[in-house]
């Protein structure tokens, strides 16, 4: 018989934070009471998990710890789920970079891995970090169940890995909004492996 484990991960975007809606990326704003509010409300009681992994960042990192201290879950920080890092648009909002960069954002969105956002990280770049993040907790914590609290733009780069979404594609084609959750599958066996989508939204 062959050997086989599924390992069902849950990711979910962090809430709103302080400040309201704008480029962040690597700038740690903790959440806001409203985002607060969005993440406790998405997770409901009868959720079970047997570990979390959480972004560093602020806005994850706070909701994380105080679930896996209430549901005395062990709690894991992985660096590589950052959000990527919007360089000189970090800290604006929509209008502001529009006012400062004109088609320059619209650019970026129907197609992030040839408009880069001036001193940001690359689309390209971003994608392999995030999958060494994501394949690394998938084999560490094979056959359990998982949370995964990170950002849109993470939950962008693994959807578009699970589902073979271009990367051109994978920030305009999926909506990821505050407390979003997702689920994927993984199923290995002896003959591959294979990642599902099974909810969004």
């Amino acid at each position: 018989m062959a050997n086989r484990s599924t390992t069902v991960i849950d990711l979910i975007r962090h809430g709103e934070p302080r400040g309201g809606p704008k480029f962040r990326g690597s700038q740690d704003d903790p959440l806001s009471e409203l985002g607060w509010q969005q993440m406790r409300s998405a997770i409901a009681d009868d959720d079970h998990w047997d570990a979390i992994v959480t972004s560093p960042l602020l806005r994850c990192i706070e909701f994380a710890s105080e679930l896996a201290e209430q549901r005395n879950l062990p709690l894991h920080v992985e660096d590589r789920l950052r959000e990527v890092n919007f360089g000189e648009w970090e800290g604006k909002t929509t209008a502001e970079v529009i006012e400062a960069e004109g088609s320059r954002l619209s650019r970026f969105w129907e197609d992030p891995v040839a408009n880069t956002p001036p001193g940001g990280e690359t689309i390209v770049d971003f994608h392999q970090r995030v999958q060494a993040g994501w394949q690394h907790w998938t084999e560490q914590l094979t056959g359990q169940r998982v949370l995964v609290v990170c950002h849109g733009g993470v939950i962008r780069m693994i959807l578009a890995e699970v589902m073979g979404v271009p990367l051109q594609k994978s920030f305009a084609g999926v909506a990821v909004p505050y407390a979003c959750r997702s689920r994927i599958q993984v199923d290995c066996s002896d003959f591959g492996t294979l990642s599902c989508l099974y909810k969004h939204g």
